[in-house]
Order: structure tokens, then C-alpha cells, then sequence
């Protein structure tokens, strides 16, 4: 049989592995020079939110000490999955980012199979930026004043109370669900579109309970408006020391927190992913950031991109485990 496949002769041969050696050194210059253009940070929420201000309070610093624009990008829609297949389809040069968060992250993985992205495989985490407790709060006029009175009483009448989140599949439903099923006890889940209209409701009275962010929390305790009972966070959030966890009450596995980090498109060049790494180490330890993020509610938590990566992993299974027990599904 006579071959029609032609070999390559030996000088074909150096010529593509020229070419080949001249893209290397190409896709090499081009990552030393970077950035040499305004990069984009998308936003999978709409203006205003917390996420959103979580980004905004650190474009600007991150954009000066990498020495280019940053500029906020919002594509909001289906549960974060718009802007973040966006982002996960985006070229990995470094100049497409994604603010994530856990509801990204890891919890629409536990209840939505179908997403445009993969929470581990579609990124490179570049370092978390903020985290913000889940509080379990109640209306003032409700006589139950601590976890212990909240068990008792739902224990003695299963169906009598109810809590209210801020969606179906958020972090306020699955903190809520997590809580209820380490006190042995049952609640009616009641979810709203949104924190506002179920803060609202608490403080009208229309609905007993809720799980919300510190975010939402913190200026309706003080102002008296709410009362607090727990926070979902491994220790006291330092914006209202005097709220216990639910370890400390003896509840050790409630722990859930809404957290934001920065994540590019997976298979950034590592020249790419070095300066990224150190702009947003010098942006986390600004004061003027840290400032503004305290501000809004939001700590600052700075992390590397191998502890990034590791807060997705431990949570996986925990949310999906969750999900399944408490019978969480997607809208």
C-alpha cells in the first residue's frame, strides 16, 4: 500500500518548531508586558448589592498597583450563572475576572447541574476578598430571646414558627437549613426575592425569623429594629461582638458564611498570575480598602489563591450534602 501522507522534510520539521518556539515567546512577552489595557471585573449581580460594593471597593486600588483600569462590569441573571460563564469562557490573559461568591461557587453546584462553568475547573482562584456572617434574627416582640428558648419552643410546637431567607438555594436558606437541622428541630422555610422585602416583612412582624448577612443586619440592630440571636461564622463577627456563634451554643457544625473572591478564566500564564497575586496582596492591605469594606458590612479576608481554593473544596460536599437532607431545589 502506497502511502498518500507525506512526510515532513527535516526542514518543515525546524520550521514549525520555530513557529511554535516564536508563539511561546510571544504568548511570554505579552504576559510580561501585561496589563497593558484596562481589565474588567464582572460583577454576576446587578448595581448596588453587596457583592457589587465589594468590588468597587477594590478596583481602584488594584487598578493602580497593577498599573491599569479596572472597571466594574455588571452582567446579573440567572443566579450568578450569566457573568460567571462569561467570565469562565473569557481568554485566561488576566484581563477578564470574576468577583465570585459562595452562592456561585458552591452553592448552585449543589443544586443546579446544569451550569455554563465548573467551580474548581473553570478558574484560578486569585485570593478572597471579604466574608459576611449569617445571622439568625427575630423580630423584637417575639418572646424568645436565645437559641436555647428558639429549641424549646419548636420542639413543643413543631409547626408554631417560621423563617424567612432571601431566596431559594441562598446562602440564608441553606445557613437556615443547616441550623434547624443541628437543633433537631423543624421550621417552615418562607423564601422572598431579595433581603429587602424579607427584612421588611421581620420588622413588620408578618414573618417571625430570619436568616440574613451581617450586611442587612448590622443597621437594623442598631437600630433596634431586629433582635440577634446566632451568627454562622467559625468566631464573633467583630461588627457585633456581642452575638454568639453556633459553636459556642453548642452547634458546632453551622457554619456558613457569604464570601466574596476574585477568580480568573482557568490557565492563566504564570508571569500573569504572579502580578495579580501581588497587586491584590498590596490592595487587601490598604487601610483606605479595608475602610471601605468594614463600611459596608463586609471583612476583610484576605486569603491566598491555595486557601481560595481550598474554602471551594470543603464546602462542596458540605452544601450538596445539605441540599440533599434538607431537599433544596433550584427555582
Amino acid at each position: 500500500m502506497i502511502s498518500l501522507i507525506s512526510k515532513p522534510s527535516r526542514r518543515q520539521t525546524l520550521k514549525g518548531l520555530a513557529c511554535i518556539g516564536a508563539l511561546c515567546l510571544s504568548a511570554m512577552a505579552t504576559a510580561q508586558n501585561y496589563p497593558n489595557r484596562p481589565i474588567t471585573l464582572v460583577v454576576a449581580y446587578p448595581p448596588g448589592g453587596s457583592t457589587d460594593v465589594a468590588a468597587r471597593s477594590i478596583a481602584p486600588k488594584l487598578g493602580e498597583l497593577l498599573g491599569a483600569n479596572v472597571i466594574i462590569d455588571n452582567k446579573p441573571g440567572a443566579s450568578t450563572s450569566i457573568g460567571t460563564g462569561y467570565v469562565a469562557k473569557a481568554p485566561a490573559d488576566g484581563y477578564t475576572l470574576l468577583m465570585a461568591v459562595g452562592s456561585t461557587l458552591t452553592l448552585n453546584p449543589a443544586i443546579r447541574p446544569n451550569l455554563p462553568y465548573d467551580p474548581l475547573k473553570s478558574f484560578d482562584p486569585i485570593g478572597q476578598v471579604s466574608r459576611t456572617g449569617l445571622v439568625l434574627i427575630a423580630n423584637p416582640k417575639v418572646p424568645i430571646n436565645s437559641v436555647a428558648e428558639l429549641v424549646a419552643s419548636a420542639k413543643s410546637a413543631p409547626d408554631k414558627w417560621s423563617y424567612a431567607s432571601f431566596g431559594t438555594g441562598t446562602s440564608s436558606h441553606f445557613a437556615g437549613a443547616m441550623a434547624f437541622h443541628a437543633m433537631g428541630t423543624q421550621m417552615m422555610h418562607v423564601p422572598y426575592k431579595g433581603s429587602a422585602p424579607a427584612m421588611n416583612d421581620l420588622i413588620g412582624g408578618q414573618v417571625p425569623f430570619a436568616v440574613d448577612t451581617t450586611t442587612a443586619v448590622l443597621p437594623q440592630l442598631k437600630a433596634g429594629k431586629i433582635k440577634a440571636l446566632a451568627v454562622a461564622s467559625p468566631k464573633r463577627s467583630p461588627l457585633m461582638p456581642q452575638v454568639p456563634t453556633f459553636s459556642e451554643l453548642g452547634y458546632p457544625d453551622v457554619k456558613l458564611e457569604s464570601w466574596t473572591m476574585v477568580v480568573a478564566p482557568k490557565g492563566l500564564p504564570a508571569a500573569v498570575q504572579a502580578k495579580l497575586e501581588k497587586a491584590f496582596a498590596g490592595t487587601m492591605a490598604d487601610a483606605g480598602v479595608r475602610k471601605r469594606l468594614l463600611d459596608n458590612g463586609l471583612e476583610p479576608s484576605f486569603s491566598t489563591p491555595a486557601q481560595a481554593t481550598a474554602l471551594i473544596e470543603s464546602e462542596l460536599p458540605m452544601m450538596r450534602a445539605t441540599a440533599v437532607r434538607a431537599n433544596i431545589q433550584a427555582d
